[in-house]
């Protein structure tokens, strides 16, 4: 059952600037992370990678995925599993906003990297949270 994403978890996962850890089940049940953009849709988190890297083919594999993301002291942490989405169309959108959500003091950068990201083939996961768990620092 999906958990809804509100109060200061939401806020959190809002926050200018702030990247996720994502991590995965690898093939020999080992855990991998990486650092990775994100977006807040509604409440469910959307993430977005070149095809062909471990953590995408990870997640193909394997669906559950937790994601923690923090700032200083602060942080959310976010389990639940994925949904590919292999459309390019929807891949490249969901990149492109990403690219200007991260570089907003640089919309120039931004569109750089959007004209990068053209030229790969992309996938969407959308991450259906099952289990917030926030920690402000208090």
């Amino acid at each position: 059952m999906a958990e809804r994403i509100d109060g200061w978890a939401r806020e959190m996962l809002e926050r200018e600037g702030v990247f996720g850890t994502l991590a995965t089940v690898s093939a020999d049940g080992s855990p991998f992370q990486a650092v990775i953009w994100f977006l807040l849709r509604d409440d469910t988190l959307v993430i977005n990678s070149k095809v062909g890297r471990v953590w995408p083919t990870n997640l193909l594999r394997d669906p559950r995925a937790s994601l923690v993301v923090e700032d200083g002291y602060d942080w959310d942490g976010v389990r639940g599993r994925v949904r590919a989405v292999t459309d390019q169309a929807t891949a490249q959108a969901d990149i492109a906003a990403m690219a200007r959500r991260y570089n907003a003091h640089d919309p120039a950068k931004a569109e750089r990297m959007v004209r990068i990201f053209e030229g790969q083939e992309r996938i969407s996961f959308i991450v259906d949270v099952e289990r917030v768990t926030e920690h402000p620092d208090a």
